[in-house]
């Protein structure tokens, strides 16, 4: 064991530093699902600022200093309130503000969101089926992003209103008929926030033979 560790010491090293480097300040995230096209999609490995909020204590969830404050419109990584899974949402109301749905669009304090550019599109579901969507631009705090409505689901189009608590956070998918997000498994705590994402570092159709996307290669997120 001596003989190898010596003979190695300079890759474990630079894996100990690669391991503290991906749990304290940046780290890459590979997305398995379609809930945040169509700004995400599946098989994209995005770049994840673990320094965005909080400057915490490696593998916990302990904060050593608040570093910066989530705002409205930011796709965040985050550990599920409900099972710890890791998701990958945008957040759309921050604490102190009472966020509705309603026929799946958004009211914050009362105000809608607005919505322009709606586009037709086929979008896959699986299996080799493909379902009508419609795509909008949504604006957000003057900040526009994509989001996608599916013509057939059962999510919950209808939600709210509810004040989100101090420390707490509501979050969406951008694929909102397609989303497990704080409609079901509710507020997002601080604590449990991972980091902010910014872009997408390489990106492959897990859906097709694994063909690379090389148009999604560091591309921003918006």
């Amino acid at each position: 064991m001596r003989t190898f560790l010596r003979n190695n010491r300079g890759l474990l090293v630079f894996l100990f530093c690669l391991g503290l480097f991906r749990t304290a300040i940046a780290d890459w995230n590979p997305v398995p699902t379609g809930s945040m096209r169509p700004t995400i999609l599946e098989g994209d490995v995005v770049l994840v600022n673990r320094l965005a909020y909080d400057l915490k204590i490696p593998l916990t969830d302990i904060s050593l200093a608040r570093l910066g404050d989530p705002q409205r419109g930011d796709i965040i990584t985050f550990s599920s309130p409900k099972d710890g899974t890791r998701l990958i949402k945008r957040l759309v109301a921050v604490p102190g503000d009472v966020v509705e749905l309603r026929d799946n669009a958004l009211r914050i304090n009362g105000q809608p969101v607005q919505y322009s550019n709606m586009t037709l599109v086929s979008e896959p579901v699986g299996s080799g089926q493909f379902v009508e969507a419609t795509r909008y631009t949504e604006n957000l705090d003057g900040k526009d992003h994509a989001v996608q409505f599916l013509s057939s689901t059962g999510s919950r189009r209808d939600f709210g209103p509810v004040v989100v608590p101090p420390d707490q956070f509501f979050m969406m998918g951008d694929n909102r008929d397609n989303s497990e997000d704080s409609r079901y498994i509710g507020f997002v705590s601080r604590d449990l926030l991972i980091g902010r994402a910014g872009r997408i570092l390489v990106s492959a159709d897990i859906k097709n033979n694994w063909k690379p996307r090389f148009d999604r290669v560091i591309s921003t997120l918006h």
